[in-house]
């Protein structure tokens, strides 16, 4: 608050007791409070962009191809680098819209990916599952985790054949997976916020993928 704005603080406080001058003052202070904690919007946090997503007949099913692009803000960069591991996570549903009852959604599955420093051998590694890959740069290593390749999302018992379903794919930077202390942190920051909208196409389930 600056100088001036004081003046009329002060006019409209003139001739008040002191027990109502310090009633107004904290009212004052339990509102500025209470404006900081509302919810930033979504127009304000990082965005991860969704360039491109498709489904690859595999044998017994379909995979997910997806790739994905966005920067860590210095934030984020900095926590990586200080030895905070970062989790991203890929969600991909299926749904088939039914007029009688609600929609049919035969698949719903979540891979997280999990990025880490090593301060000890100076490299990044990027993890899931019982894979684990080092590179040298952190560019090298968040463009492995842009790119969603070879992900089996579908088997081939959970579609009908001729049918067409909407497949959606997000990806996000997974709060929840954190350490509990830096959990809190994250939820009032919105540099922690990074996540997709929801990329959406048809698929049509062909009788003979092989």
């Amino acid at each position: 608050m600056t100088i001036k704005r004081f003046f009329p603080l002060r006019r409209a406080l003139a001739g008040q007791s002191v027990p109502a001058l310090l009633l107004s003052l904290a009212l004052s202070l339990i509102l500025s409070l209470a404006l900081s904690f509302l919810p930033v919007e979504a127009a304000q946090a990082d965005p991860i962009a969704v360039q491109r997503a498709s489904l690859q007949a595999d044998g017994t099913g379909w995979s997910l191809d997806a790739r994905f692009d966005f920067d860590l803000n210095s934030s984020l960069e900095d926590a990586v680098n200080k030895g905070v591991p970062l989790y991203f996570t890929t969600d991909f549903d299926l749904s088939r819209p039914r007029w009688y009852w609600f929609d049919e959604e035969p698949v719903s599955v979540s891979q997280s990916i999990r990025l880490s420093f090593q301060p000890l051998t100076r490299e990044y590694r990027v993890s899931t599952g019982g894979l684990q890959l080092g590179f040298g740069t952190l560019s090298e290593a968040l463009a492995v985790i842009k790119h969603v390749t070879s992900w089996h999302v579908i088997d081939r018992n959970q579609v009908a054949a001729g049918e067409t379903y909407t497949a959606s794919v997000r990806m996000q930077l997974d709060i929840a997976l954190m350490p509990k202390p830096f959990q809190i942190d994250a939820v009032n920051n919105r540099d922690w916020n990074l996540s997709s909208d929801w990329k959406r196409f048809n698929f049509t389930a062909a009788p003979n993928a092989k």
